[in-house]
């Protein structure tokens, strides 16, 4: 039995995050960008023709869950979404001398998503961060990040049922592919994907959705 799409007709959709999000949606791929939003958004207009959405994409690079904090009215409140898509997380914690700590980043991001129930009403979409890295044991800076990155997706897990949201599972996604094609099959570095890195976010994205392949 095929299920409904769970975006409706004429609703309003952001996507807000950071760089992997952006992909250079503010230069030379504007409005969406050139990464999974854009994909995503694509393969909504032609498999339902007969729908029509509403689309932003607020992602900014560089972004940590303080900047969503501070920008979230004018970036997300105003736009009175009826759903919305948010990943961050990964520049959070990357900073090896100066990290938000797990207890800071699940704080402010509960904040923020708080204030979107209070002030839309919009369904929530939670993308883990996620690491594109296999390197658990030679004590380099990726197996640190490696090693610190499933608290804070706790974090996004917890939040995740606290507010009745969409989960994707972003990391355990690309750990999967790990296992059976080389780290430079999905990017040239493990934060920011390439084409084939960003369609399987938005492969899973559109599954979360209902989305009819």
């Amino acid at each position: 039995m095929e299920k409904n799409l769970l975006f409706k007709n004429g609703e309003t959709i952001v996507f807000i995050g950071d760089s992997i999000t952006d992909a250079w949606r503010r230069d030379q791929f504007f409005p969406y960008g050139n990464g999974y939003v854009k994909m995503a958004i694509d393969l909504l207009t032609a498999r339902y023709p007969e729908k029509s959405f509403t689309y932003f994409n607020r992602g900014i690079s560089g972004d940590t869950v303080e900047g969503l904090n501070v920008r979230w009215h004018d970036d997300l409140i105003i736009l009175k979404p009826d759903w919305v898509s948010v990943m961050i997380g990964i520049n959070d914690l990357r900073d090896l001398s100066n990290p938000i700590s797990p207890d800071k980043y699940e704080k402010l991001y509960r904040a923020i998503l708080r204030r979107t129930k209070q002030e839309t009403k919009a369904k929530l979409i939670l993308l883990e961060p996620f690491y594109i890295s296999r390197d658990l044991q030679s004590g380099s800076y990726r197996s640190w990040v490696l090693k610190i990155i499933p608290d804070y997706i706790k974090v996004v897990r917890r939040l995740s049922g606290e507010f009745d949201a969409l989960l994707i599972k972003t990391h355990d996604i690309f750990q999967k592919q790990l296992k059976y094609r080389p780290a430079d099959t999905f990017c040239p570095e493990p934060i920011h994907p390439n084409a084939t890195g960003h369609l399987i976010i938005a492969h899973e994205l559109l599954k979360a959705i209902n989305f009819q392949f």
